[in-house]
């Protein structure tokens, strides 16, 4: 407290000099509307520009509960498509309320590893066995395929990447419906892949779209990539392609698990079949 006084005392003509000046202009604007109306804006600008910067923080901390609320509206959407569905025509003789029935669901997840530099790839999602997931699922994302289950835990699931050596899917071209399969470029370049096995017949046009064509783990017309180069397969027999995905993996941050109700029923009738054969 006496250093306090000391230190006051020392400094005292600056201390008046401050008191004085403050009520200098606080009269001052008080007493002129002018002035008064001045301070006011300027300090309304200062107040709003404070708020402006709050919010903007509040709402980059709020990005992760804004991405997980869009990422379950997208599963939702997803599973109200018509192409989820398929058409129960025994059922619709007995119950006319209930002929569509689900064929595909899906499941929101967030990437939590990913790795698009390594011959074999990845991916690593927050959600289990818990959560519905299980081996040999589907994984798009908005943009399109993505890859499949292959390992499951109770919480957390590991995703083959379409950027895999061994990844195969079935694809056809959008326009002519020519079917083919999708697989990793030799490059091992991460935005491009090749599509195989098209008939010469198929007459595809650079930029034309590749979906998915409904023979394997996905809804018919998932997204793949575009046509960026021709490639005659030896033999002349075929074509192979290769597309630009439409996926970039290196910014995946959030994916729907597919669940094609029909998967394990399909499986174990066409491994049968390969018995037989």
């Amino acid at each position: 407290m006496r250093n306090l006084l000391i230190f006051i005392t020392k400094y005292n003509a600056f201390f008046l000099f401050l008191i004085f000046e403050i009520s200098s202009i606080i009269i001052y604007v008080k007493y002129n509307s002018f002035q008064k109306a001045s301070v006011i804006n300027s300090a309304n600008e200062v107040t709003g520009r404070l708020y402006t910067q709050i919010n903007g923080l509040y709402d980059y901390l709020s990005l992760k509960e804004v991405n997980d609320s869009l990422a379950r509206e997208n599963a939702r959407l997803r599973n109200q498509q018509k192409s989820s569905f398929y058409i129960d025509t025994v059922a619709k003789h007995k119950i006319t309320d209930t002929i569509y029935k689900t064929q595909y669901e899906y499941i929101d997840a967030k990437v939590i590893n990913n790795s698009t530099n390594h011959s074999y790839n990845y991916i690593t999602i927050n959600r289990g066995s818990k959560d519905g997931i299980a081996v040999g699922m589907g994984v798009i994302s908005g943009a399109g395929i993505v890859g499949k289950v292959v390992n499951v835990t109770e919480h957390l699931a590991n995703v083959q990447s379409l950027l895999n050596k061994d990844s195969r899917f079935s694809v056809m071209l959008a326009k002519n419906r020519e079917i083919g399969y999708i697989r990793w470029g030799d490059d091992l370049d991460p935005t491009k892949g090749l599509l195989m096995d098209v008939t010469n017949n198929a007459q595809p046009k650079l930029g034309e779209l590749v979906v998915t064509s409904g023979y394997s783990l996905f809804p018919t017309g998932i997204p793949v990539g575009r046509v960026t180069n021709l490639h005659p397969k030896g033999g002349g027999i075929s074509l192979n392609m290769e597309v630009t995905f439409s996926v970039d993996f290196s910014k995946l941050q959030y994916v729907d698990v597919v669940d094609y109700k029909f998967a394990k029923e399909q499986t174990g009738l066409e491994a049968q079949q390969k018995k037989d054969d």
